[in-house]
Order: C-alpha cells, then structure tokens, then sequence
C-alpha cells in the first residue's frame, strides 16, 4: 500500500468542486460536488440519532438503486429538526443536481452539515448548484474538501494505491469533522471514492466493517449527531478482476479502506474543537473485547479525564473512576496504568515515585498514549479521543451566533 498525493479525485474519472452559495458568512465555500463520469455502486453508513436530519433519508432512499454518479453536499446547515420541508428540499436539492449533470435524481445522493433547526436558504442552493456543476475539476478534491468543512480548522483528506493481481486501484477519502464527535459516529461526515471492480453488497459490508473500526471508535465530547454520514462510490475505472467474497484480493482491499477512513477518523480527533491534546485510550487485560471497549469510551468521554489532560495533571484516579463507570466487572488491585511508557499504577497502587519528569514529559505531548492493563484476560480496544480545553466552551457557546 502506498499513500499518495490527493483526495478524492486522484481516482480514475472523478471530479469535484466546491463554491459559495451564501449559506456561510465571508464568502466562504459550502456547497461541495463528487462526481463520477462513470456509472457507479455506492454504500453507506449513518447516523444512528433518532432526530435524524430528512437529508439522511434521502440519502438512504437513493442508496437502494443500483447506480450512483454524484454527491452533493452543503455544509452550514444540516437541514435538520425543521419538518417535512426539510425532506422536500432534499430532495429539490437532487433534482437540481441531477438536472444540470443530466443525470436521473435518483443517481445523486445527499448530505448536509451545520446549525441545526433552520431551513435550508434553497434560493440560494438552487442558484449555487449551476456554479457548481460548471465548476467540476479532476483536481477538485481539495477544493470539495474545504467546502464541507464547519467548525474545523483543517481539511481531512487520505489517498492511497494498492496493487490487486497487477491492476493499480486507488482509494480516496476527504471528511469533515471537529465536535459533537460520539459513536455512533458523530457530526461527521465522509466520503471515498475508489476506481475498484466490486459487488455492492460486499462493499457495503466492507464500509460498515472499516466504519466500526475508525469512525465508531472516536469521540470528542460524547455528543452523536442528526445528520452523521459515509458514503463510498465505487466506478469500477480500474477494470480489475472483480473481487471474490473471502479472497485474498478483497482482504487487501479491504486493508485500504480501513487505513482511509483510520486516517480520517484520527484526523478528525485532531482537530477537535479546542483540543490540544490527542489521547489514545488503549484498554486490555479484559475477559471480551466489548468490555475494553466500554472501559475505553467510558474513560474517553469522562469531562474530569479531559480537563486532566488539558491541564497536564497526572491525576490517574479520575481514570480508574471512570473505568469504573463503564459496568464492567474487573479487580482494581490487578490495575496497571501507564502514561507513555511511564508506569504510574501496579496492581492497584501507585508506583509514580521517581517518575514525576518522564510522566511530566509526557502529558506535555500533543499526542498521548495512556494504557490500561486490567490483567484478567486477552481482549482489548483502542479509543482516539482529544482533551477538553476553555475554546471548546467559547466555540460551542456562540456556535449559532
């Protein structure tokens, strides 16, 4: 597997872009466009929030036909929690996209993101579209990157290149992603895109296998949104021998789909609102693997361990406490804990005496390793959370000023 330069449209027949239609402040891009120029398969992922915004339904609807050739998504709005006028203008929002690529409406599937609970300005959308259509570019990864974007601070992009039997297959991925980051997923959204000669049904397995993986196994602040959504399309440009259920071609596939959306799921940790840090919650010891998992998130998502963090303070008791939480059977006398390298509990009890400057050394990091060994089994579970700073309350205090 190689990691190359690009996006999305550094695969085979491709294209995106990105314009403002007014939706933001300042001009700023957030309206974005994928699009394949070849007929292609598509899978999905989404948010599992009861109040789920109308443009998910949509997007599920169009999911269930065999082709898809684009993806239209506007960022500043999530067109949620605003009744059945949300659903209508989804769907406007498609028919507008299909009219101008001359496409069936039924090809192009949908997201939004931003403030919750106010209408879509579909005036504006439906003068944008045109703009964007006109505007599509085989280099326009970057600039659809951008465009989905809202409280980030950064794009999130991954492209990699595998090679399957001699045939070259590429795999890209951009998303955007900063708070109200929970499994499952979180006010995220991503989309991949891949040249590979594959059945639908098996790449929809594979999305939710790599979802489970990466985006299901972060959180920022605990909170799960209305409009969390993955989509990969799949335009079979490679022309590869189509990948067989259970065969070794699949499983490298399958490996590089899993490192895009890793990437994405950790990039987006990292630009999480206010944070400073990046923790790595590495839980074992456990009897099931579901045990380290609830034991990580649990840790993960305690207000008390973020702050720690944020502050450089070596307070591991808020750690075993949380741990605690997570209503899983363990022997806290059997509790190792360590920051880095550094052991700070053995069985139960601390053991920090001596180590003050090396575990001093490592909460200064930007990204940190904090390891549980509970020691009652072989199970464990890796979480990617980030620490919980002062901006975090600012951003989200004026968010839908």
């Amino acid at each position: 597997m190689k990691e190359i330069e690009g996006s999305i449209t550094s695969v085979q027949n491709f294209k995106a872009s990105s314009v403002s239609c007014g939706i933001k402040k300042n001009n700023k891009k957030d309206i974005a466009l994928i699009y394949s120029t070849k007929p292609s398969i598509a899978a999905g992922v989404f948010t599992t929030n009861k109040a789920l915004s109308p443009t998910v339904q949509v997007c599920r609807e169009n999911l269930l036909f065999p082709v898809a050739r684009a993806v239209t998504i506007n960022s500043g709005n999530a067109n949620a929690c605003v009744g059945n006028q949300g659903y209508f203008d989804a769907k406007k929002i498609t028919q507008l996209t299909a009219h101008e690529l001359k496409i069936s409406s039924q090809e192009v599937l949908i997201a939004s993101t931003g403030i919750i609970g106010k209408q879509l300005p579909m005036d504006k959308i439906e003068q944008g579209i045109p703009n964007l259509v006109r505007e599509l570019d085989e280099n326009g990864g970057d600039d659809a990157a951008e465009g989905i974007l809202t409280t980030d601070t950064f794009s999130k992009t991954a492209t990699v290149e595998i090679d399957i039997e001699g045939t070259k297959i590429r795999v890209g991925g951009i998303a955007k992603g900063a708070g109200m980051i929970h499994p499952n997923m979180a006010t995220m959204l991503a989309f991949l895109t891949t040249d590979v000669v594959i059945k639908k049904n098996i790449l929809q397995k594979l999305l939710v296998e790599a979802t489970e993986k990466s985006f299901n196994m972060i959180s920022v602040d605990g909170d799960t949104s209305t409009n969390d959504t993955v989509i990969i399309l799949a335009n079979g440009s490679a022309k590869n021998k189509i990948l067989a259920e259970n065969s070794s071609s699949l499983k490298v596939f399958a490996e590089a789909l899993g490192y895009i959306t890793s990437k994405l799921a950790r990039l987006i940790v990292r630009d999480g609102e206010g944070a400073t840090k990046l923790i790595e919650v590495y839980v074992k010891g456990t009897n099931a693997q579901h045990e380290a998992q609830s034991i990580a998130f649990a840790i993960a998502r305690s207000n008390l361990v973020k702050t720690a963090f944020f502050g450089e303070d070596p307070n591991w008791g808020r750690i075993v406490a949380s741990a605690g939480t997570a209503g899983v059977s363990f022997d806290p006398n059997k509790l190792d804990l360590f920051f880095g390298q550094e052991q700070v509990v053995k069985n139960g009890v601390d053991c920090s005496r001596g180590r003050k400057m090396g575990i001093k050394n490592v909460l200064k990091k930007r990204d940190i390793l904090l390891t549980i060994n509970l020691n009652s089994g072989n199970e464990e579970a890796h979480v990617l959370t980030c620490d919980l700073s002062l901006d975090y309350v600012k951003i989200n205090a004026l968010y839908s000023s």
